[in-house]
């Protein structure tokens, strides 16, 4: 029999934790036909002898809601073996939208998600106002990976409600409008819908974000209609940076299990420094939602991002920082240098938050002065200390003494392995929080799979490769519904990572590139020993090369 595709002499690990074999791979078309030996010819053959063939990730956690326009391909997302990725998440994204939500659309983007505002407004190419036309747009598009979409409320309720999605809870006329959108947004395969109550999460015009500002009515009437089709996920920001929550919020996701009788996934359970413990802690205090089908999310990876303050993100909970999101540079450094928004802030870090008032976290990483140079790699409180001042005084004075351009690198969470080895390979967790597409200047966690599989495997031996592998393919597949991918077996889809497990890998720190529209800067992160990844059967990308095909689909759930 010819086969369009064989991957041959490879290590066969399927998904589904089972050990591996060597066995080749035939494909026809987009799906496995045969996994075995002398699975006769084929149209293209690629070597696999001492690779791993396994089935493409899949990121349950991203924002390339807007990316797609520019970059089809999706990177850094594709190099790392990702063959699906999950758009639409944190409440936050650009569909649907009439034509006079754009601007709130795209605000709400780069204040939430840090995409700088004249990206969105020169690269997103707007052929839709319904969600539905815009899973269309995308999967139609001539994507390289499989885009599997949830339904943003933010963006649901600009679309139902107007300018006044930002001021109060919707009416039942207006709540009706949104379930009925999010029915046939389902119909035309949705995966769900998302949420939020993050603090930090700011919207346009520097207002909490809409998603924010939903009743429980709104949210019993979106999760009953997926309680009564009997699909869908729920995908709700929630928790932070001090790894617990509240009981508010423990039983916001009680309601939202309730409601809809489908999987709820929180997002982020994230190790933190001052008390890492609380993690665990964590995850046994929410057991009882586990059981439920309550799914954490969790990051592999040390959490770090870049920190410049024309957009000051990070501090997004914090009221002194509210005038100052969407503002000019005169009016920040207006801000910085002043005595009293100086006080009023010491006194909020004292709080917790998403920023913590700890210095030695907290690292001189670019200037444009070259006088300012020597600071280059050292930390605030090291400087701070050497020019006799105080840590908040220091990192606003650097700032202004670079005209705003001094770029730190501050470590938030994930640093203690042990804790996180514990979080990351407890089967109650959902490995992902790559945010692709999101914070692109100041965060690339895409790399999270060739992380987990070069550090944590290779280098440190937490967990098994088969265990890995199924972590990041059938876990996420299962939360989301995905029944025709996540695992190798004859009649699924031909999502398929061929990687070299004695180098597989990615770095610590991402790296720069001004690659955006307008030669704006991202970070990307680059991989390594990732062979080849074909998508719908089709090569995405051999040798490190990615190719001319772009054979991405609509990700749907059964």
């Amino acid at each position: 029999m010819s086969h369009d595709l064989l991957i041959q002499g490879g290590s066969v690990i399927d998904g589904s934790g089972a050990p591996a074999r060597g066995a080749d791979v035939a494909i026809k078309g987009d799906r496995i036909v045969a996994i075995g030996s002398e699975l006769g010819g084929a149209s293209e053959t690629i070597d696999a002898r001492g690779l791993v063939v396994s089935p493409g990730f899949i990121d349950p956690h991203t924002h390339y809601d807007a990316q797609w326009c520019w970059d089809p391909v999706l990177t850094s997302s594709a190099w790392h073996g990702v063959t699906s990725v999950v758009m639409g998440n944190c409440g936050v994204g650009i569909a649907p939208c009439r034509p006079a939500a754009r601007e709130m659309a795209m605000m709400d983007l780069v204040n939430v998600e840090a995409m700088p505002a004249e990206v969105l407004r020169s690269g997103i190419r707007w052929q839709w106002e319904t969600f539905p036309e815009f899973m269309t747009a995308v999967a139609g598009g001539g994507i390289g990976l499989n885009a599997g979409f949830l339904l943003p409320l933010a963006a649901l309720r600009h679309y139902a409600m107007g300018e006044q999605s930002g001021e109060r809870g919707a009416n039942p006329a207006e709540i009706r409008v949104m379930a009925d959108h999010l029915r046939g947004a389902m119909d035309a395969g949705a995966l769900g819908f998302s949420t939020t109550v993050l603090a930090q999460h700011i919207g346009h015009g520097g207002k909490p974000l809409a998603a924010r500002l939903a009743s429980r009515d709104e949210l019993k009437a979106l999760c009953n209609v997926l309680r009564d089709l009997d699909r869908g996920t729920v995908q709700i920001a929630m928790g932070g940076v001090g790894g617990a929550l509240t009981a508010d919020q423990q039983d916001l996701l009680r309601f939202l299990l309730e409601e809809s009788r489908r999987p709820v996934t929180w997002t982020f359970l994230l190790v933190p420094v001052e008390n890492p413990e609380r993690a665990l802690q964590t995850l046994e205090e929410t057991d009882w939602l586990t059981q439920m089908g309550a799914v954490p999310q969790v990051s592999c990876r040390p959490f770090l991002t870049q920190l410049e303050m024309t957009n000051p993100f990070i501090f997004a909970d914090r009221k002194t920082f509210a005038p100052l999101f969407n503002a000019d540079a005169t009016a920040q450094k207006r801000a910085y240098g002043d005595r009293h928004f100086r006080d009023t802030l010491r006194a909020e870090l004292s709080q917790p938050g998403a920023f913590s008032s700890d210095w030695t976290r907290l690292e001189v990483q670019e200037v444009a002065d070259p006088a300012l140079a020597p600071l280059i790699g050292r930390t605030v409180a090291d400087i701070a200390a050497e020019r006799g001042a105080d840590g908040l005084d220091t990192f606003l004075d650097i700032v202004l003494e670079d005209g705003l351009a001094a770029r730190f690198l501050y470590t938030i969470n994930n640093v203690d392995i042990g804790v996180v080895a514990q979080v990351m390979t407890d089967p109650r967790t959902l490995i992902g929080a790559s945010d692709g597409g999101a914070h692109v200047d100041q965060i690339c966690d895409v790399g999270y799979a060739t992380w987990l599989l070069g550090t944590w495997v290779r280098e440190r031996k937490a967990l098994s490769l088969e265990y890995a592998v199924r972590r990041l393919t059938a876990d996420p597949a299962r939360v989301f519904g995905i029944t025709d991918r996540g695992l190798l077996l004859p009649g699924l889809k031909a999502d398929i990572a061929v990687f070299d497990p004695a180098t597989v890998g990615s770095n610590r720190l991402a790296r720069a590139v001004h690659d955006l529209p307008g030669g704006r800067r991202r970070l990307v992160s680059d991989a390594r020993g990732i062979a080849a990844t074909v998508v719908n059967g089709q090569v995405l990308m051999n040798g490190g090369t990615v190719g001319a095909t772009r054979a991405g689909g609509h990700l749907r759930a059964a």
